[in-house]
């Protein structure tokens, strides 16, 4: 009985895998959310591994805390450079993490992706990528100087990246203000994500 259950359990896995990633048809058109719910986020497929997209940009993405007061008011910390909390923690490290190297990197490319038009989430897809950023940048706030806090805003900036055999330099964005960067709105997140 258990073979049974394993093996029909493999096959529906197998053939709502295939539904996922085949071109559009009636039939994962009709069973898209169910198809979806059991795909996302576990089971995402894509082609990355095998046709890599590589970075046409250099991103930069800050974070800063608030604490809001009984009174109403709100204590907001400075920015902190994530990207350059990632990038020491791999750097001098002869076997770094991939999970410290792109965690950041790949849930800002999944929020971005969902959350082109707006940042207000549209779909349940991108609440949920929504959140998933929050947190990530939360648990890195918290590990800083100011680990109590109850919301968190991020400032993301693209500096293009010159093609190889360029003599122009490509600018690089320093802790200030960048002109071209984008912010995101406050983002409340509980005493768990921190």
């Amino acid at each position: 009985m258990a073979t049974v259950a394993c093996v029909m359990a493999a096959l529906a896995h197998v053939c709502l895998v295939f539904l996922h990633v085949a071109p559009s048809n009636a039939v994962s058109q009709q069973y898209e959310p169910q198809i979806n719910a059991w795909i996302y986020p576990y089971f995402e497929q894509n082609w990355q591994l095998f046709a890599p997209n590589p970075e046409s940009v250099s991103r930069q993405i800050w974070a800063r805390s608030a604490t809001s007061a009984p009174d109403g008011s709100r204590q907001i910390g400075e920015w902190q450079d994530l990207t350059a909390i990632d990038d020491a923690a791999v750097q001098h490290t002869p076997f770094p993490s991939h999970t410290a190297q792109n965690m950041l990197r790949r849930a800002w490319a999944a929020y971005a992706q969902t959350h082109a038009a707006s940042d207000q989430p549209a779909t349940e897809r991108a609440q949920m990528l929504q959140q998933y950023l929050a947190n990530v940048a939360a648990r890195r706030l918290a590990g800083g100087a100011r680990p109590t806090f109850d919301a968190v805003q991020l400032r993301v900036a693209d500096t293009p990246i010159a093609p190889p055999g360029s003599t122009t330099p490509h600018a690089e964005v320093s802790g200030g203000t960048p002109s071209n960067a984008r912010y995101l709105p406050w983002w409340q997140v509980e005493s768990h994500d921190r």
